[in-house]
């Protein structure tokens, strides 16, 4: 597949501080890919190296084969921006607003309606059209700002923090509608801190921390590199004493490194080892006769590899 975003070296500096170092980036065509990193990692302020809103101290960066530095105009015609915080003029119809962006962009009037409508479609607001945008929920106004953002259909979206601030059926209706977009052909750089959101939605994801990016890739692919063992959760049936029971039945298995007794007869097991290993210790605490209704992960995949690899001193070194 053609590679739709590559940054090389793309640096940012603020006199002696370093927001973004040096980050190495290479984004198929096609994909939802996810960058993960905690607040003022430099995540917001790469996507707006990527947006050319910001130039870079050092390095460059191509998206759809234009550079930020070299080509900013170029970038902007095959990218569409949504920032953090999004802004809407509320005193304008939906119809209105959108046709105000597609003015911006030259188009006629009949591609202007033609425009409207199917984005309306797209993003579920078409009952909506003649509303004022001031009196949308939060979600359809995120909605909205989406639809803006691809006023000019472009090939690479640049997403920061899109379901901050949505209800939990916001957030599931912007999932779908990415993954439709996705359907359709647009690469999707989406920035979050919603992890298990980002794991489920994501192709590839890449962690950055204090401006580095510490690893890039498919989760599958992180955890082959970066895994070295895990916390499992598990839920015992039984009076405190049978509690008790599998606390010392679990401490006493290979590969169980601590046992952590939590109300509501819950043990949390720290494990060192991939899934065969936790599925030994499942094995061996069945034979040990102790009765589970649950054992599984304590975090998502990707909240794990966030939390081992941000915590790892090599990685950063």
């Amino acid at each position: 597949m053609s590679i739709a975003v590559r940054t090389d070296g793309l640096t940012k500096r603020y006199g002696r501080s370093t927001a973004v170092a040096g980050v190495q980036l290479e984004i198929e065509s096609g994909e939802i890919f996810g960058l993960v990193g905690p607040n003022g990692a430099g995540k917001t302020t790469t996507l707006r190296m990527l947006a050319t809103l910001l130039p870079p101290t050092a390095g460059d960066a191509e998206i759809g084969g234009h550079s930020v530095r070299r080509d900013p105009d170029g970038v902007r015609t095959v990218i569409g921006y949504m920032p953090d915080t999004f802004g809407v003029y509320d005193d304008m119809r939906v119809w209105e607003y959108l046709d105000f962006f597609g003015r911006c962009y030259g188009m006629t009037a009949a591609r202007r309606r033609q425009m409207i409508g199917d984005l309306l479609e797209l993003v579920d607001l078409a009952d909506k059209k003649g509303e004022y945008v001031q009196d949308l929920s939060r979600g359809m106004q995120q909605r909205l700002c989406l639809a803006h953002a691809l006023v000019h259909d472009p090939q690479v979206l640049l997403l920061d923090e899109p379901a901050s601030g949505l209800d939990p059926r916001a957030r599931v209706e912007l999932r779908e509608l990415l993954r439709e977009l996705r359907a359709l052909g647009k690469t999707i750089l989406i920035s979050s801190h919603i992890l298990p959101e980002l794991e489920e939605l994501c192709t590839s994801v890449a962690i950055i921390d204090h401006g580095r990016l510490l690893a890039s890739g498919r989760v599958e692919d992180i955890a082959d590199r970066f895994r070295v063992g895990g916390v499992y959760r598990a839920n015992v049936l039984g009076s405190d004493e049978k509690v008790g029971h599998a606390e010392q039945i679990f401490a006493g298995l290979k590969d169980v490194v601590s046992v952590v007794r939590r109300p509501g007869g819950l043990l949390e097991l720290a494990l060192r080892g991939d899934e065969n290993t936790a599925a030994t210790v499942l094995s061996g605490a069945i034979r040990g006769g102790v009765k589970l209704s649950s054992f599984a992960p304590a975090a998502s995949d990707l909240e794990e590899l966030f939390l081992q690899i941000t915590n790892t001193p090599e990685v950063h070194a």
